[in-house]
């Protein structure tokens, strides 16, 4: 997209003041904080009883804190449930934060009305988690498509229909679909009226909720090269959230690691595949499947969590994943480790992290939960060495039989 092409489809609100309009139409410089989020928080309350009275609360984001710089791509990752939509849906405003705070641009949005929040979702968009129920079934694709532009005000060079009709064109589906509507699209191409959707206005951050999740393997390459492809002609920012760890690498620059509505470690790519520090890092790249045919019989570390994930309702207290770690001492049911960073790059909140000196120290018992933890991942780990060290004493029990007959005949000999 050309400068003259930005310039006519991101101008100034007429009726916003011309610092906002100034900010709205100033690219960052690569590199820049583009996103800050401090302290933010979300708890849904739980209400029973006639009165509708709060008897407690689901503690969906719990205070976490990150940056997203100009240009880049954070990849957040975690089991379901741990708060990854959530935090999407509270940084584009979707949702109003309990606490915390979050800056775009420098400017504080935390609780921002419609009205103020208006201008800015021209730099902030949304691509959802399912192409199925994110696009009205009523509408055309052209008026999808188009609702942005009409929702702001804006009239693109050539009117709106030509501007969608190149928006189609450039997430690779046919201009002529302009009439269409979404039944009658597959999966990935209704993503791609999503992204095109999300494309409208030329934003700065774009936040994709799991958007390859409900797509065929094939489809989900296409639509992730697409992202990344669209990353690079129009200098976007993504956060992206996912379960498959293979799509956050290939497409992430830093990546987010949360459990139970924390992060639990943030760092760049390389450093976390290479050598991850918390172990619920580790645990999840135990999981991940190496696609190699020579690695097949191959013997590799896996993980198994015990137990599941405890309810947002009431997290543990301390750190939050101590009931299900193998390296749980005191200090962490009490304690909760602060995201810190102990190596260039890469944060952590662990008393006990991999690839790294103790926090605590001091403290070496292991809690019982640790105990059986450690003894469940030394059954997987070490199955093979069992199998052999099985082998092993077949076979002197075979040949202490044998010495056995032996000396047996000897000494019937002898008499």
């Amino acid at each position: 997209m050309s400068d003259d092409e930005k310039a006519v489809t991101i101008p100034a609100q007429g009726d916003a003041p011309k610092e906002e309009g100034a900010t709205l139409t100033k690219d960052p410089a690569p590199g820049e904080v583009l996103l800050r989020v401090s302290g933010l928080k979300k708890h849904f309350p739980i209400k029973k009883g006639l009165l509708q009275r709060q008897v407690g609360a689901v503690h969906a984001v719990d205070g976490i804190d990150f940056e997203v710089r100009s240009g880049e791509t954070l990849g957040v990752v975690g089991e379901s449930g741990c708060g990854k939509s959530t935090m999407g849906r509270l940084i584009t405003r979707l949702l109003e934060p309990t606490a915390g705070k979050v800056e775009f641009e420098g400017r504080d949005i935390t609780h921002l009305g419609v009205s103020a929040m208006r201008p800015m979702r021209r730099d902030v968009q949304m691509i959802f988690q399912d192409p199925y129920s994110s696009l009205n079934p009523r509408h055309t694709i052209g008026t999808i498509v188009g609702a942005p532009f009409k929702l702001q005000g804006v009239e693109p060079e050539g009117g709106i229909k030509k501007e969608v009709q190149r928006l189609l064109e450039v997430v690779g589906l046919n201009p002529e679909h302009y009439n269409r509507y979404p039944h009658e699209f597959s999966g990935g191409q209704r993503q791609r009226i999503g992204i095109a959707r999300a494309l409208a206005l030329n934003p700065k951050l774009v936040v994709a909720d799991e958007p390859v999740s409900a797509l065929d393997v094939s489809i989900q390459a296409q639509v992730v090269n697409l992202l990344d492809d669209l990353q690079q002609e129009l200098g976007l920012t993504y956060v992206i959230i996912a379960h498959d760890l293979s799509v956050v690498r290939h497409v992430s620059d830093r990546i987010a690691v949360m459990y139970l509505g924390k992060i639990v470690e943030l760092s760049d790519r390389d450093s976390l595949y290479k050598a991850p520090m918390h172990p619920y890092t580790k645990a999840l790249m135990s999981a991940v499947p190496i696609p190699d045919p020579r690695r097949k019989a191959a013997k590799s570390e896996r993980i198994l969590l015990k137990g599941d994930v405890p309810s947002p309702i009431s997290p543990p207290s301390g750190c939050r994943f101590h009931t299900r770690c193998w390296k749980a001492t005191q200090i962490c049911t009490t304690v909760e480790p602060p995201l810190v960073e102990l190596k260039p790059g890469q944060q952590v909140a662990c008393h006990h992290p991999e690839n790294f000196a103790d926090q605590a120290p001091q403290d070496t018992v292991l809690l019982t939960v640790a105990k059986e933890a450690a003894e469940l991942v030394a059954d997987e780990v070490l199955a093979e060495s069992a199998e052999t060290s099985a082998a092993v004493a077949a076979e002197v029990t075979k040949e202490t039989d044998v010495t056995k007959e032996t000396d047996v005949t000897k000494d019937a000999n002898d008499k």
